[in-house]
C-alpha cells in the first residue's frame, strides 16, 4: 500500500521519558455537506506495539478499515467518541465544530490523557495541552488508530442516515459532493441533515427563500 506507514516514534519518546498516557485524536467529516463531524481519541497501553496495517484512515479500503478498527478497539486501553452536529457546524464553523467533537471524545475518555497528540494544526480552542503534528494520520500511530475509529462510526451514522433518506446516496458517498449526491440535491433539495453553511446547499436554500435574498 503506498503511503507513509504511521510509527509509535513520539509516543515511544514520551513513554522513555517517563511520560504517562498518550491519546491520539482525530476527526472525519469536515469536507461533506451532510452529516455530523465525529473524533475519536485513541489510548494504546505504554510500550504497546504497532498495529500491523494501520494507515491513514482515508487509505484503507472500507473492509479493511473495518476490520483494523475492531483491532484498534481490542488493543486499546480506551477510546472516546464525540460528534458536533450539523446545526453546531453552521452556527460555529467547520473547524470550531471540529474541535467541539475532539473536546467531546477526549471527555469521553476512561483515561486522563497526560500527552494530546492532533492532528493538523495547533487548536488553541482545545483547552488543554496537546501537540500538533500536521499529517499525523499518515505519520502518528495514535491519531492513525482515532482516524480508523472516528472514520469507521462516521460512515455507519450516514450508512443508518441513508435509510431514511434513501435518494441521497449517503450508504455509499457519505455525505461528500459526489455527482449522484449533487444530482439528488437538485431534484430533490436539502434535509435537515445537509449543513447550510456549505455550498453548493448555502444556494439552494437562498433558492428555496428568495426573500432572504437582500435587496
Amino acid at each position: 500500500m503506498r503511503g507513509p506507514r504511521p510509527t509509535l516514534e513520539r509516543e515511544i519518546a514520551f513513554w522513555r521519558a517517563g511520560g504517562g498516557v498518550v491519546a491520539g485524536v482525530d476527526e472525519a467529516g469536515r469536507g461533506p455537506l451532510a452529516g455530523p463531524v465525529v473524533a475519536a481519541a485513541v489510548v494504546f497501553p505504554p510500550h504497546c506495539k504497532f498495529i500491523r496495517g494501520l494507515r491513514d484512515s482515508k487509505l484503507l479500503p472500507p473492509a479493511k478499515r473495518s476490520r483494523l478498527a475492531l483491532v484498534v478497539r481490542a488493543r486499546a486501553l480506551a477510546i472516546g467518541v464525540g460528534a458536533a452536529s450539523v446545526r453546531e457546524i453552521d452556527r460555529l464553523n467547520i473547524r470550531r465544530a471540529s474541535i467541539l467533537a475532539m473536546e467531546r471524545a477526549l471527555a469521553r475518555l476512561a483515561l486522563t490523557p497526560d500527552l494530546v497528540l492532533v492532528d493538523g494544526l495547533p487548536c488553541p480552542e482545545l483547552g488543554r495541552a496537546h501537540e500538533a503534528i500536521v499529517d499525523g494520520d499518515a505519520y502518528c500511530h495514535s491519531i492513525a488508530a482515532a482516524s480508523v475509529i472516528a472514520k469507521t462510526v462516521r460512515d455507519r451514522l450516514m450508512r443508518l442516515l441513508a435509510t431514511r433518506h434513501p435518494s441521497y446516496a449517503w450508504a455509499s458517498n457519505k455525505g461528500y459532493a459526489t455527482p449522484d449526491h449533487l444530482a439528488a440535491l437538485a431534484a430533490f433539495g436539502f434535509t435537515p441533515h445537509h449543513r447550510k453553511s456549505f455550498a453548493p446547499v448555502v444556494q439552494l436554500e437562498l433558492i428555496a427563500s428568495p426573500a432572504s435574498i437582500p435587496s
